[in-house]
């Protein structure tokens, strides 16, 4: 309980009567104030009544929706304000009565939300009660698997476009099955003109779905992908790109399996068909550690597996960084295709390609453009060994990732 502004002034006023009227009228007045602010006061004791509205799960990054509803007492007003974490921000955070906006998590895992709190004010707009009310209940937050399912829906439509094929692979095999005639959904490419000059009706191609392939997602969780890539860490980049490799996997109906490493080996998931939300919820809790990676006991953990697509989430920031990825990366070309995923720097590309303002800008562009050479050398380095680089910005990666995994699957590479 406190006094309002209202009741300061009034209060104030009341004394300063004492100077031109008798003490006891001033007196009067005072406590006349006081007794309206406890009435109001006992107007505005108990809380009002509140019901949260709080989505139990969400993806890390995603704006969603929440809801605080107040019904306040007749003639009393209420200002609501809904805390944030440092895992959950809110906006907007406080309103007039009933709340409503977004909330966005900014990292994965399960998140405790604090309760709202509500400020009322009583009919007079003497005294304010200010209440906590309870938590909602705790929060899951999840990698893109909506932007991976997305992907999985464009590459079942067979509207997939992969940028680094000409026309991109037909989908999700290319074995020939039979030929049918045409509907909207079907893709263009898969039009087979000679049959429908013959039956005066379009007809398309169906493929046979190449399936029952192994892939191994092996998700590097050590310094390098520790540090942020605007509002996420680069780990959460390569669990995002790794989940629209999932999604993919689930429509194909190939296995997936992942392995979790840093200086050590974190988590072995064996090959199993893949349920993409499964894999999500499995690496909700995974964070990066401020360790040199061990490639040379991940890599053992699938040296010995069947032939197999490889992919391994890491990044190649300069050559000191990638020397050991690079004296490991034998133990997997010899047997699997081998697939490293990067991630971009937006920094280092905009301090080298922006055009320098002051002598500072130019060292730093110096600077840039030297680490943009020494991984471009990395990235030669690795193709030679015998592996597929994909290094793209945070916002292509998982599309990349999925047209690197078609295209080698298209091409019978696995």
């Amino acid at each position: 309980m406190a006094p309002t502004g209202r009741t300061v002034a009034l209060a104030a006023l009341a004394a300063a009567t004492a100077v031109v009227w008798p003490v006891a009228l001033a007196a009067a007045l005072l406590a006349a104030v006081l007794v309206a602010f406890v009435v109001d006061a006992t107007r505005v004791a108990s809380p009002p009544e509140v019901e949260v509205r709080w989505p139990a799960e969400l993806v890390r990054g995603v704006p969603a929706a929440f809801e605080v509803d107040v019904v306040a007492r007749p003639g009393t007003s209420v200002r609501t304000r809904q805390p944030q974490t440092a895992e959950l921000r809110v906006e907007p955070t406080e309103a007039a009565g009933s709340l409503a906006g977004t909330v966005v998590a900014l990292t994965r895992g399960t998140h405790h939300p604090g309760g709202p709190v509500t400020r009322s004010t009583g009919p007079l707009g003497l005294a304010a009660w200010v209440h906590r009310h309870p938590d909602p209940p705790p929060t899951t937050a999840h990698t893109d698997l909506p932007g991976g399912r997305r992907i999985a829906l464009a590459v079942r439509a067979g509207t997939f476009r992969d940028p680094g094929m000409r026309r991109g692979p037909l989908g999700l095999g290319t074995d020939f099955e039979s030929i049918r005639e045409y509907t909207p959904d079907d893709d263009i490419r898969r039009v087979n003109w000679l049959a429908g000059e013959r039956t005066g009706h379009p007809m398309v191609n169906t493929y046979r779905e190449d399936t029952e392939r192994d892939l191994w997602c092996l998700v590097d969780a050590g310094r390098l992908l520790a540090s942020p890539v605007g509002d996420r860490t680069r780990l959460d980049v390569a669990l995002d790109a790794l989940t629209a490799v999932a999604a993919v996997a689930e429509v194909a109906g190939d296995r997936i399996g992942s392995v979790v490493f840093d200086d050590r080996v974190r988590r072995v998931v064996r090959p199993r068909k893949a349920d993409a939300a499964a894999l999500c919820r499995s690496l909700d809790d995974v964070v990066p550690a401020i360790v040199d990676s061990d490639y040379d006991a991940a890599f053992q953990q699938v040296a010995t597996a069947k032939r197999a697509l490889v992919m391994v989430f890491t990044d190649v920031l300069d050559g000191a960084a990638a020397t050991p990825l690079l004296a490991a990366l034998p133990v997997l070309v010899r047997r699997h295709v081998v697939a490293v995923a990067g991630i971009v720097d937006p920094d280092l590309v905009a301090a080298a390609t922006n055009v320098p303002r002051n002598a500072d800008d130019l060292l730093r562009a110096g600077v840039a453009g030297d680490l943009l050479d020494e991984r471009a050398d990395v990235v030669r380095r690795l193709r030679a060994a015998g592996a597929v680089v994909v290094d793209q910005s945070a916002e292509r990666l998982p599309g990349a990732c999925v047209a690197t995994y078609l295209r080698l699957k298209a091409t019978a590479r696995l």
